[in-house]
């Protein structure tokens, strides 16, 4: 049950995302609001999901705090230039997905890492190295 809460905190994650950057309705000061909002949660779900201790929850919302924002600069960068190519979008998600997991696999014990990998984070990684295959498969 805590596998597919976490799961769903970290799909609503995205789709705000996805929706923040098409809609831009929302002031800066109101996204960025609402991006704490689903960082804080991520986290507290770790915190219980995989049992965090104090500092591994600090480093935890250090490195999605930090990816999420140079995400969204990256992404809002892309939509600033008009950019309409959905595979540079993807490919700045992957980037900064896979930044999150190196991270968090420095900063989780092993049996937390494999509760980690059960949350969906080991079927998001294998995605998106099929994704990089697929790309270096193009070139």
């Amino acid at each position: 049950m805590k596998t597919k809460h976490i799961l769903l905190t970290a799909v609503g994650l995205l789709m705000f995302l996805v929706a923040s950057a098409q809609e831009q309705p929302l002031t800066p000061e109101q996204r960025a609001k609402k991006m704490r909002e689903a960082i804080d949660k991520m986290v507290e779900n770790y915190e219980e999901s995989l049992q965090l201790e104090d500092w591994q929850a600090f480093y935890a919302d250090s490195i999605l705090t930090h990816n999420m924002e140079e995400r969204n600069k990256e992404m809002e960068a892309l939509m600033a230039n008009k950019v309409e190519n959905y595979d540079l979008y993807t490919m700045i998600g992957d980037k900064w997905d896979e930044q999150t997991y190196i991270a968090f696999q420095k900063i989780l014990t092993e049996e937390q890492w494999k509760k980690f990998l059960k949350t969906g984070a080991a079927r998001a990684k294998k995605a998106r190295d099929q994704r990089a295959a697929k790309r270096e498969g193009k070139k």
